[in-house]
């Protein structure tokens, strides 16, 4: 990221309060409108000057022929990084999120989902979960199950309630002894390593392996083509996204126009769109924040998403929310954090 304009500490006052007034309202601020809300202890001359020196730096813009100014990408990233007051979580809002995702079902789907939900609603953001990454996940358990003379599904168990399904198309007919003498194979040489060790070394640990008949012709494809099928099972797929309720998302006046609406619909109609975004995002300890253009992807360019990684066992994924760039930082960093920890609490 380039290096950022130095800024005065009164540059960094005057930016502090556009940021909170354009937050709270919408409406772009104003020099007199700032001097009479927060007390800046200069006139709005003064104040004025000091915005015009700010947009100079690229941290404010005139939207339109309007006498104020709004943050731009760059604003948000200082205030995030080094103007934000430490993200204090309410005791109700606490007591809420901990009730809504302490739900009946302790399935991890279950459990994403509630707090994708509730993170949303108390935000009035877009509340969004990413399952976990399968490459770190350890095998317990391989199934093989015929769905037809030429179909088998491979089912993975891969502990505490999770498990991923593979197709597997067969060039013959095999036998149902052949099918379990083949998953008896795979359980001894493959339960107890993760799937990514599995893919990296598949055809290796197969090699020596004793089949006669259709076995043979089975576990033969399991040493030419299985790195690929479990390449597959850790491959995310659109059923690892979660997402709130998006009408939260359609109140904000960034989505009042129709263009706005349509882009806002167009993300959230295409949850790998999503998913593929989390995933390009460097995770950070703690939150990570990413701002606008910052996500290197033109249809993300009004959004900001912040996550935080939520862990399970050897496995983590993410939850956190989107939204605008205008949103309540400070509200949202807390609630973020809170929910990733309750997440792994519960899981």
């Amino acid at each position: 990221m380039p290096a950022q304009p130095e800024l005065t500490d009164r540059e960094r006052q005057v930016l502090e309060a556009v940021i909170q007034s354009y937050v709270e309202t919408a409406e772009p601020a104003a020099s007199r409108t700032l001097s009479r809300r927060f007390g800046l202890g200069v006139s709005p001359a003064t104040i004025r000057n000091t915005m015009s020196d700010l947009e100079e730096k690229g941290f404010l813009f005139h939207p339109h022929t309007s006498a104020g100014r709004i943050p731009t990408d760059l604003a948000y990233r200082v205030y995030v990084d080094s103007l934000l007051r430490a993200p204090v979580i309410k005791t109700a809002e606490q007591q809420v999120l901990g009730d809504e995702i302490n739900g009946a079902s302790s399935a991890i789907e279950s459990i994403l989902r509630r707090a994708a939900q509730s993170l949303g609603v108390l935000t009035q953001e877009l509340g969004v979960a990413l399952g976990p990454q399968l490459d770190a996940a350890i095998l317990q358990r391989v199934e093989l199950v015929r769905l037809a003379s030429d179909r088998l599904l491979m089912v993975l168990a891969l502990g505490r309630g999770v498990a991923r399904s593979i197709y597997i198309e067969l060039p013959v007919e095999i036998a149902d002894d052949a099918i379990g003498a083949v998953g008896l194979v795979l359980n001894e040489r493959l339960a107890g390593l993760t799937l990514r060790e599995i893919q990296k070394s598949l055809a290796l640990r197969l090699r020596d392996a004793q089949a006669t008949g259709n076995a043979s012709e089975l576990l033969n494809i399991f040493v030419e083509e299985g790195e690929q099928y479990f390449a597959n099972a850790t491959r995310p797929d659109d059923a690892t996204v979660v997402l709130g309720q998006p009408s939260l998302l359609a109140e904000h006046p960034e989505f009042a126009t129709g263009d706005s609406m349509r882009q806002l619909l167009a993300l959230t109609e295409a949850p790998a769109q999503i998913a593929d975004a989390l995933r390009r995002r460097s995770p950070q300890p703690g939150i990570t924040i990413t701002i606008g253009n910052e996500h290197g992807d033109p249809r993300l360019d009004r959004f900001t998403i912040v996550t935080a990684e939520y862990h399970f066992g050897s496995l983590s994924g993410v939850i956190g929310v989107i939204g605008p760039t205008r949103m309540s930082y400070r509200k949202v960093i807390s609630l973020v954090g809170h929910a990733s920890r309750l997440v792994s609490d519960l899981l």
